[in-house]
């Protein structure tokens, strides 16, 4: 018998009938072969085409290569392989664009051939996080739960509360994943700790929560010890580039909400002087406040995050005041001092005070602080820093009637 022509619950003649493996069913817009019939099964129905399986208002990532049939239904299998598209989509996150649309559905997902047996995997339904993980996860059998975070990654949902022991739950129960497999064990992310209370998922559906590596990478040495982790495994690094990868969307972030009209501003304000207002003094004043808002924006999105261990101080702000300061000074040693003493000092406090506000925004990012310590990081720095920024307007008007 043909392996896709299999009927729906009995295995092809080279297997055994008691085989808890669900079969594989191909994707194929025609049947590869007559129905077929076997002994004391059913007629076997030809598997329908691709868009029999889609729903309105989705379609079937490229990804999806095929279909398991369980005993709780079909579960799409995936391809581990990343692709160009895939590797186009994670560029487009590195620089924030349509990020909130970059999303799967949650779901039970299929890696390879896993049977009721096999280790299950949560993560997150932020397809980045997810490509990742299918992609460290080659040659194995697996079986992939997604959680419903709303296209966000596992550390910064389980701050957000959306990774959590209620979706775990949920999730659990909507996949009737218990029918899947026969144990009953979840192997989560360490990065998604905070979010899941491991023994409240045991009483709501009886699974037990085990915590795997930080890393995915990290996975297959993970399942090969027998889901033990080393020292390793549970440490979070925070290395330069892994800081640098970050830097694209703090910018982007930036100049979406912000820059614009902070220039169109700077335009304005930079007109003003004894004769009211002049194009002229606008577009000279206006150029030279973008170039040192554009500095500030630098100063605290990138040259910060770099920098990060090697800056005096704990807080965020701290050290992108004190980077901004010295962009400052490079600014105005390169312009050479020619906009005075209230315009030098209008340049070296806006400078200072935009990196320090970018670079406190930093803190999502690592790992360095919790949400009670960016709260209170921000609550002490954003006086001085709009304290900053209004001594740095009244120095620049002071300049303009200089």
């Amino acid at each position: 018998m043909s392996e896709c022509c299999t009927p729906n619950g009995c295995a092809p003649e080279s297997r055994s009938r008691e085989s808890s493996a669900p079969v594989v069913l191909q994707m194929a817009a025609e049947p590869c072969c007559e129905p077929q019939q076997t002994p004391g099964c059913e007629p076997c129905t030809p598997m329908p085409a691709p868009s029999s399986r889609e729903k309105p208002g989705y379609q079937l990532w490229p990804f999806v290569a095929g279909w398991l049939e369980t005993a709780a239904g079909p579960v799409p299998q995936v391809r581990t392989q990343v692709d160009r598209a895939d590797m186009l989509g994670r560029w487009q996150m590195r620089w924030g664009l349509g990020r909130d649309r970059y999303r799967i559905a949650p779901g039970l997902y299929a890696v390879g051939n896993p049977n009721a047996d096999t280790e299950v995997l949560v993560t997150a339904n932020y397809k980045m996080t997810f490509d990742d993980l299918r992609a460290q996860v080659a040659g194995h059998n697996l079986w992939i739960l997604v959680l419903e975070t709303h296209g966000i990654n596992v550390w910064c949902a389980a701050g957000k509360g959306t990774f959590g022991t209620e979706e775990v739950v949920r999730r659990v129960q909507a996949t009737g994943l218990d029918r899947v497999v026969s144990h009953r064990r979840l192997i989560l992310p360490q990065l998604g700790a905070p979010g899941v209370a491991a023994h409240e998922v045991k009483k709501g559906c009886g699974f037990s929560v085990l915590y795997g590596p930080v890393r995915a990478a990290d996975l297959p040495a993970f399942l090969a010890a027998g889901r033990k982790t080393t020292p390793a495994m549970r440490r979070v690094t925070f290395t330069m580039t892994e800081r640098l990868v970050l830097t694209p969307v703090e910018l982007m972030m930036f100049w979406k909400k912000q820059t614009l009209w902070i220039l169109l501003g700077l335009f304005v304000f930079g007109g003003l002087g004894p004769g009211l207002f002049s194009f002229g003094a606008a577009w000279q004043r206006g150029w030279a406040g973008a170039s040192a808002g554009a500095v500030g924006l630098f100063a605290g999105a990138v040259a910060t995050p770099v920098l990060l261990p090697w800056l005096p101080g704990r807080m965020f702000a701290l050290k992108g005041a004190v980077v901004g300061a010295a962009a400052g000074l490079v600014l105005l040693l390169l312009g050479g001092f020619a906009t005075g003493v209230w315009g030098a000092a209008a340049t070296l406090l806006g400078v200072g005070a935009a990196a320090s506000f970018v670079a406190m925004n930093f803190t999502g990012a690592s790992p360095y602080t919790s949400p009670s310590g960016v709260e209170t990081e921000m609550r002490r720095s954003l006086p001085f820093q709009v304290g900053g920024g209004v001594l740095a307007a009244l120095s620049w008007f002071i300049a303009a009637f200089g």
